[in-house]
């Protein structure tokens, strides 16, 4: 069941099985009734977060002021949790009619673990079990980054019936272990004797910057074949992961798991707002069509396709051998994509901690003034 949207790029998208959710949350979208309107009109049906998201919200505007003044006294880091839970939960409240109306597999609203905690596996658990309980909305998904230390605590969630958005997957390798990490967390908790169907999650596969970090290297490389390679890489490796999410979630293993009630992990376009101006704006969408995938959408990409984006059907399904030529192409000029995902990966952990130090800081700031 899908969201009904007006006539026009966003409904075909819909209607082409992808599942539109916004990659922006503030309380000024929740005050104003922007957030439900966006799930009325615009095919909105999840939610996703992260901490750059909410130190931009905490840095502008009043919309916190009175949140602030209520947690004057409090330790920051308590203050921090209390104000993006409150948000998170309020935004599931809005998403819940969608959970509802589509058997749970939309209508979702995500949070990340403190990004601090991403090479610690035992305290990223304690935090998704404790982020779970504070939301306490079934339809609230934790978000734990794919780093090596992070793929057993994203069986561990799962297994306890924690929903949860896997996020930071640039390469095929991890995310073939990501996979792996969310079937061994389902089959633990079938064992515990949980409910499948509800326990929902999402392999968040980032894209635009994929095409950032190659694009630089093939452009460092200089001839024509290398120049004529950029903005191919990203799309290519989403294609090639979506080749590897049909070939797992087709496997006899999966297969047992899909008979007692789970839902597949969906793929989750991230990272589409397009960086080059000279691409496209609407790229990482209109590219990367698919049944049963996500695409996470920053709002102006969301205008943008609801604008002009020309969907024309399927552009994924049945292209893993070309994209995965497209990728041995750049391969061939000397780009590692093996070294350009590790970098990614690191580079996202840590531009993470600087937004949860800059969400500190502004909530810091914003209690001291509260209690002057």
């Amino acid at each position: 069941m899908t969201q009904a949207t007006v006539p026009g790029p966003i409904d075909d998208l819909t209607r082409a099985g992808v599942s539109v959710w916004l990659d922006d949350l503030s309380r000024e979208r929740l005050r104003s009734g922007n957030l439900a309107e966006l799930v009325a009109t615009r095919g909105v049906v999840g939610v996703t977060t992260n901490p750059t998201i909410f130190a931009g919200a905490l840095s502008g505007g009043d919309a916190y002021d009175a949140a602030l003044a209520e947690l004057t006294g409090t330790d920051v880091e308590a203050a921090v949790e209390r104000i993006t839970t409150d948000d998170v939960r309020q935004a599931a409240d809005v998403l819940r009619p969608v959970y509802d109306a589509t058997g749970t597999v939309d209508g979702r609203v995500s949070i990340e673990v403190d990004p601090r905690l991403a090479r610690d596996t035992a305290a990223t658990v304690a935090t998704a079990e404790r982020l779970w309980a504070t939301v306490d909305r079934p339809n609230v998904m934790i978000k734990i980054p794919a780093t090596v230390e992070g793929l057993p605590a994203i069986t561990a969630a799962l297994a306890q019936g924690i929903s949860v958005n896997v996020t930071l997957i640039f390469s095929i390798e991890r995310y073939r272990a990501v996979m792996d990490a969310f079937v061994t967390g389902l089959e633990q908790a079938r064992a515990a004797g949980h409910d499948l169907a509800p326990i929902g999650s999402v392999a968040s596969f980032f894209v635009s910057r994929v095409d950032a970090a190659v694009d630089a290297a093939l452009t460092d490389v200089g001839t024509p074949e290398a120049l004529a390679l950029r903005g191919r890489a990203a799309i290519a490796n989403a294609r090639l992961a979506h080749a590897a999410y049909a070939e797992v979630f087709a496997s006899d293993r999966w297969q047992a798991l899909a008979a007692a009630g789970a839902h597949p992990q969906r793929p989750l376009w991230a990272s589409t707002g397009v960086k080059n101006p000279d691409y496209p704006d609407t790229l990482y969408v209109t590219e990367l069509v698919a049944p049963g995938v996500v695409n996470t959408m920053p709002q102006g990409t969301l205008d943008a396709v609801a604008d002009h984006g020309e969907i024309t059907g399927d552009t994924v399904t049945g292209r893993g051998e070309e994209a995965a030529a497209t990728l041995a192409a750049v391969e061939a000029q000397g780009v590692s994509l093996d070294e350009v995902t590790a970098q990614l990966e690191a580079e996202g952990v840590t531009k993470f901690e600087v937004s949860w130090d800059e969400l500190l800081t502004t909530t810091k700031t914003g209690l001291d003034a509260a209690g002057a």
